[in-house]
């Protein structure tokens, strides 16, 4: 869908202080059709790569190539491109229905076009009960779900989310995304920053990471976790057996009648089979699994 060819970014303050590198050489790719997690702490360089992706600011070397799927000049790009920002602003004296009206017709829409489909997006975002409420009576996850909303009015084939799951409770994250989920399934290409690595883990095909400016890792997220998948195995047994065994690393109580067992792979189909011939239950088994947090956040790259 869109490509970073070589992005490098400096910001020039004045004389007085060293100019700063926000994006060094940066080059990767977002797929069509495909969901994917922009990943990396604050100041990595996420909302920088966005705003250079969206023509806000140009790069100091480098380009963004975009497929033919969104157009051949940059003004059919942008017409196909949605975009919700980190902090987007909402005029608080207009009601939902309003706001979408202002910003459709920014998009390129009638009045009309806008009003025959505000309805079954807010019903989508479960917005329906408030939709025609000022925005100053919103809050803080229905402000986002009305700047989500929005974003969709035009039918972007590319959507470009800066922080979109940020600041909102766990009812909040689920509901966005699902819609995101329900968005990519339908087809269109997703690609949102967070700083929030299970968010990435849950819903996304595949994952950018930037560590302090620098490309650390693009690609699918299920081959980097089973690249770094542990050699422990997790057993659960009934907690009243007094099983024992040379070969269990660790063990712990977890409560509810059950123990847990940890076993190095080499000596899981050993436990298994001692635990069996004694003629103890297995109440489970599976492989532990690193999260993509510590892959990124533990080791600096993938």
């Amino acid at each position: 869908m869109f490509n970073l060819n070589n992005i490098t970014k400096v910001f020039k303050s004045d004389l007085l202080v060293d100019p700063f590198v926000a994006l060094n050489n940066v080059s990767f790719g977002v797929p069509e059709g495909a969901m994917v997690g922009f990943l990396g702490a604050n100041g990595a360089g996420k909302t920088t790569s966005l705003k250079i992706v969206l023509d806000f600011i140009r790069p100091t070397s480098g380009e963004v190539s975009f497929s033919p799927t969104l157009g051949t000049s940059r003004e059919e790009v942008r017409r196909n491109i949605g975009f919700l920002p980190e902090r987007p602003y909402f005029y608080q004296h207009l009601t939902g229905t309003e706001f979408a009206c202002f910003m459709g017709e920014l998009s390129g829409l009638t009045r009309k076009d806008v009003l025959a489909k505000i309805l079954p997006l807010a019903k989508r975002f479960r917005l329906d009960h408030a939709i025609n409420r000022e925005l100053r009576t919103y809050s803080k996850g229905m402000l986002q779900r009305i700047g989500f909303l929005v974003t969709l009015l035009h039918e972007p084939k590319l959507i470009l989310l800066d922080e979109p799951l940020s600041g909102l409770d766990p009812v909040g994250r689920k509901e966005l995304k699902d819609i995101m989920a329900e968005i990519k399934r339908e087809g269109r290409t997703v690609f949102f920053s967070t700083h929030i690595v299970s968010d990435v883990e849950e819903i996304c095909d595949r994952v950018v990471f930037l560590n302090k400016g620098e490309l650390s890792y693009d690609g699918p997220v299920k081959p980097l976790l089973d690249k770094h998948m542990t050699q422990i195995w997790r057993i659960l047994i009934p907690d009243m057996t007094n099983f024992s065994s040379s070969f269990v690393a660790n063990r712990r109580n977890l409560g509810a009648g059950i123990e847990q067992l940890e076993v190095e792979s080499a000596h899981k189909d050993l436990v298994v089979k001692q635990i069996v011939s004694e003629g103890i239950s297995i109440i489970g088994i599976e492989q532990e699994k690193i999260r993509l947090e510590e892959i990124f956040y533990k080791t600096g790259k993938a």
